[in-house]
């Protein structure tokens, strides 16, 4: 039978089934039914576990074993079957249909899949899970339904956000819900119950934006050299490529002296803005940084780049002291100043 997510709490007080299966693409989601699926089974006495994962070299045969096995204690079993691809292929289609006509009452079987094409959810063997099973089919939280959801998650742990700060979150883990789950858990362990602010949310968050190679150039543009001296920190420790870190400064550089040329040619910088493509947040920030920094710090600040560049290759670099990363600072911290 078909169940939706919300339901299947209600259900599991209600009893367990001998077949379950999650499709999903939210691995986040998926994991956490499942775990309630755990939980329920060990609480029904299924305390003995096989987990079967189908790759390459996977065997039929397995299933059909595991599911025929005798316990070892005499303990009931859950048996899990993850198929990581989707499809199972011919015979593992066979074996799926066969599996689901002849269940063990002494066994409870989850089985675990990404979310299925339109082409593949036609096949028999869905139908024959679909029809044997208790079939939960997770959608993808969208970006529309984002804000919603996190304020749900931030509801049940007592706390609660506007909507400018549910969207900031949502812009920051868009496509990525185990991120958001860390971000919410954050803001659990940082913040009382209550209403946050979005001062509050937006520091928590951009605790973990500092880290992000791409957000390198706000702190440059804002001006503020001690955030920008954490990031660079932070990448570090994390062992980010350093030729990816010079890449983002650098071209940040070029695009300031590009805008800075095209201003001292007398062209508006509404104009070169949507020449170059540049919009949102970073848009905002582009007036005032220029307005900071003189052509000739730009222009000096891009040859000092190609010097970090020969340290990063290995070669010497006379406008430098120390090693490549304190090279990189110094250069971030000439356009952050």
């Amino acid at each position: 039978m078909q169940l939706r997510p919300e339901a299947l709490e209600p259900h599991l007080a209600k009893g367990l089934a001998p077949l379950y299966v999650i499709t999903s693409d939210e691995h986040l989601l998926a994991l956490e039914a499942a775990d309630r699926i755990r939980r329920a089974a060990r609480a029904a006495g299924h305390t003995e576990r096989d987990v079967l994962t189908v790759e390459r070299t996977f065997k039929w045969g397995e299933l059909l074993a595991a599911n025929q096995a005798l316990s070892l204690f005499g303990d009931k079993k859950l048996i899990e079957l993850r198929i990581p691809g989707g499809k199972p292929g011919k015979d593992g289609g066979a074996a799926l249909q066969a599996y689901a006509k002849d269940l063990s009452p002494d066994n409870l079987t989850l089985i675990t899949l990404p979310r299925l094409d339109w082409q593949t959810a036609k096949a028999a063997w869905v139908a024959a899970l679909q029809q044997a099973a208790v079939y939960i089919e997770i959608p993808n939280v969208e970006r529309a339904q984002l804000p919603g959801w996190i304020g749900q998650r931030l509801a049940a742990q007592g706390q609660s956000a506007d909507r400018g700060a549910l969207d900031f979150i949502a812009d920051r883990v868009e496509g990525n819900l185990l991120a958001a789950h860390q971000e919410i858990q954050k803001l659990g362990l940082l913040h009382e119950p209550g209403k946050l602010t979005g001062e509050q949310v937006q520091d928590a968050v951009l605790n973990v934006a500092r880290y992000d190679v791409f957000k390198l150039s706000e702190a440059m543009l804002a001006g503020d050299p001690a955030r920008l001296a954490r990031m660079l920190e932070g990448l570090k420790g994390e062992g980010e490529a350093l030729p990816l870190v010079l890449w983002a400064v650098s071209e940040e550089i070029r695009t300031l002296l590009k805008l800075k040329s095209g201003m001292a040619q007398g062209r508006p910088l509404g104009a070169l803005l949507k020449e170059y493509r540049i919009w949102g947040p970073r848009e905002r920030m582009m007036d005032p940084a220029l307005r900071r920094l003189p052509l000739a710090t730009l222009e000096a600040a891009l040859q000092e780049a190609a010097q970090v560049d020969k340290m990063v290759k290995g070669l010497r670099a006379k406008a430098f002291a120390g090693d490549a990363w304190d090279a990189m600072l110094q250069l971030a911290l000439k356009v952050a100043r």
